[in-house]
């Protein structure tokens, strides 16, 4: 006898949903935003330069390429973040941000670690007012690195007592004696775009070698460089204590430069050095110094060892640059990352035809 089994029948699926338009764009928006956020966090994020502290060897318009990958790239401190903003919203004065939730950095390992003369973007450290990961952003050249010493004499940078190699294209503010009105069409032939007009003459940030030449025309009377004397303090300058430290921008030091495990002595002497970053960046709680000497936790310290390491930096353009001469040491992190390549690049003073500088496209960063 033969038996049939007899089958269920398949129910009949409903068909799929197709997703709306607005679905589906909202959809790619969030990939897209996420997938942006992920490369911008971790890989590689575009930077333009806006002033003039690193010229010539970088020039106001250029656009960079910076690596996360050479350093590795950190994890937020504050998460609260609209995507794809730093400190507002997109032409607002609206912050992007909330300080509500604030996480400890640690970095992911990299290629390398900061190298020097390495031209590398960082967080503005005296920036109070921003958490440390959405401080301004700034572009210098590493003249130090941790467990360094730093010595500037008469201009030229010493590390560890010895001379130091300068940039190729490193500038200074140089005084031109001259009776002559000179067009802006005159410095701009010659590269030269940071010029003040002064009582006999005109304050210009150029080479040596272009001062030389500028110096030998018959209408300028002398170039004279505008350097600071050795013994006289400037109290912009760091540490800030003129009256027991008679630094300037042209003669600074000798500074050592904190080590992560580094212990030092804790003096009325070493104190001005090492003041901010033991009660700032290295987040101690119970931090503070009274009558010219720390107190941790409430009691005296005579010495103290780094959590992290620092650096020194420096701009190329030496009389024009805003950096640790003036504010001290960068914290590890508050590094963003290394600055590899111009992707594009644009002359403020250039017209229609020759607005992009066409040669520093694509240009590596050295």
């Amino acid at each position: 006898m033969k038996v049939k089994f007899w089958e269920k029948k398949p129910a009949n699926k409903a068909p799929k949903k197709k997703k709306s338009f607005a679905r589906e764009w909202g959809d790619a928006i969030l990939f897209a935003v996420i997938a942006a956020s992920l490369i911008r966090w971790a890989t590689f994020e575009a930077y333009t330069i806006p002033t003039p502290s690193m010229e010539k060897s970088l020039l106001v318009g250029d656009f960079l390429f910076v690596s996360k990958l050479h350093y590795g790239p950190r994890t937020p401190i504050t998460p609260l973040q609209v995507p794809l903003t730093h400190q507002t919203i997109w032409g607002t004065n609206i912050p992007s941000y909330s300080d509500a939730i604030q996480l400890k950095s640690y970095r992911l390992p990299g290629f390398s670690e900061v190298q020097r003369n390495d031209v590398v973007v960082f967080n503005y450290p005296p920036e109070e007012h921003h958490p440390a990961d959405l401080r301004t952003n700034y572009i210098k050249r590493c003249i130090g690195i941790a467990g360094d010493s730093i010595e500037i004499r008469d201009m030229q940078v010493y590390i560890n007592g010895q001379m130091a190699e300068n940039p190729d294209k490193m500038q200074y503010k140089y005084f031109l004696s001259t009776e002559q009105r000179l067009a802006e069409k005159f410095f701009l032939e010659r590269d030269i775009t940071d010029v003040i007009q002064w009582q006999g003459g005109y304050i210009v940030d150029t080479s040596p070698e272009k001062a030389k030449a500028l110096a030998q025309l018959d209408f300028i009377k002398e170039a004279t460089l505008l350097m600071d004397e050795a013994g006289k303090g400037d109290a912009e300058v760091f540490p800030h204590v003129p009256s027991k430290y008679e630094w300037n921008k042209d003669n600074f030091g000798p500074l050592y430069i904190p080590k992560e495990g580094a212990t030092v002595a804790i003096t009325p002497e070493t104190l001005p050095f090492y003041e901010k970053v033991i009660l700032g960046y290295e987040r101690n709680e119970n931090a503070e110094v009274r009558d010219g000497k720390l107190y941790l936790d409430g009691a005296e310290a005579t010495t103290y060892t780094f959590k992290q390491d620092y650096y020194f930096m420096m701009g190329d353009n030496r009389h024009n640059s805003l950096d640790s001469r003036y504010w001290g040491f960068v914290p590890a992190d508050h590094i963003v990352g290394k600055a590899v390549m111009i992707w594009m690049s644009t002359d403020p003073y250039g017209g229609f035809l020759d607005k992009i500088r066409w040669s520093r496209l694509f240009k590596t960063i050295k």
